[in-house]
């Protein structure tokens, strides 16, 4: 009997460390996407986007709806003087991964931001967190297709996203250019210098987390992050419409001249439990857990 159960716990060890094993080489082999196509696939994305102010109007003017199609008087309020998320339970909590933009990086866009804009749009305007600039990659669970799941279905999950950060390495990044949204989102448009790329990275967390919505809410290229969103009617608004999109072009480009080109590290993937709505976006509850990437390549 001794020896059947010694056999059979070797047959167990063997068969883990096989799993492990294929698991490990799946996410090294997952996607090999040639850096050439994905900067011309971003570059195509960004251009859209910044079509999108002239093409549908500045919607934000009049409320309007976030890119994950929620109100924005759902989301703020104005409470003694001051723009103020309203905090709202996620059921079942959002399990995003994302990656990390560190202060030493996000601190000095932040202020050029606010330097530009808080002048013109004081107390209607929310600046994103610069502790939390974060380019959103992948979603275990999100409000469109919520995916519950057990605490030790979690763990498994940061685990598989930790094994995703071990092989992927720390992108060197520049800013390619900043557009306004229709929805009033301020968004940092990035291009990658050198280091695992956006749909790599996505097609290996896609690997790892085999549960997740099948639809994503972002392109596979896309390298973003929010600076800010405009929720109404800034001081000295012209009255026309053309004359009120040229307003903000010239802010806009304003902000690009000031930070167009400027260049980042980032090194950290994250996987957050979003206990409230869009709680990256508005400081609102989480739980973040931490993985440096692995690969030393730069």
């Amino acid at each position: 009997m001794a020896i059947r159960a010694r056999t059979g716990t070797l047959i167990w060890l063997i068969s883990t460390f096989l799993f492990y094993l294929g698991f490990r080489m799946a996410l090294l082999n997952s996607s090999n996407n040639p850096p050439s196509a994905s900067s011309e696939r971003r570059s195509r994305l960004y251009d859209k986007m910044a079509k999108d102010l002239d093409e549908n109007g500045a919607a934000f003017l009049k409320g309007g709806e976030t890119s994950q199609s929620l109100s924005l008087s759902d989301l703020f309020t104005l409470k003694d003087g001051a723009v103020t998320p309203i905090l709202k339970a996620a059921d079942p909590p959002v399990r995003a991964n994302v990656l990390y933009l560190s202060p030493e990086y996000s601190l000095p866009i932040s202020e050029t931001v606010k330097g530009i804009f808080l002048p013109y749009f004081d107390k209607v305007i929310w600046f994103q967190n610069s502790s939390l600039y974060h380019f959103s990659m992948f979603h275990a669970s999100h409000h469109i297709s919520p995916v519950p799941a057990t605490e030790n279905e979690i763990e498994a999950e940061a685990n598989a996203v930790k094994s995703v950060a071990d092989v992927i390495c720390s992108l060197k990044i520049v800013l390619d250019r900043v557009v306004l949204t229709s929805t009033g989102v301020l968004l940092g448009c990035w291009q990658v210098i050198s280091g695992t790329d956006p749909i790599d990275i996505r097609a290996k967390l896609r690997t790892a987390l085999p549960h997740a919505p099948e639809k994503q809410l972002y392109d596979a290229a896309m390298l973003h992050t929010s600076f800010a969103r405009l929720l109404g009617q800034p001081k000295n608004l012209p009255e026309s419409t053309s004359d009120q999109l040229q307003f903000f072009h010239e802010l806009v480009n304003r902000l690009n001249n000031q930070i167009r080109g400027f260049e980042a590290t980032v090194s950290e993937l994250w996987y957050v439990e979003e206990f409230d709505m869009l709680a990256l976006a508005l400081n609102g509850k989480m739980k973040v857990r931490q993985f440096n990437m692995g690969c030393s390549k730069t």
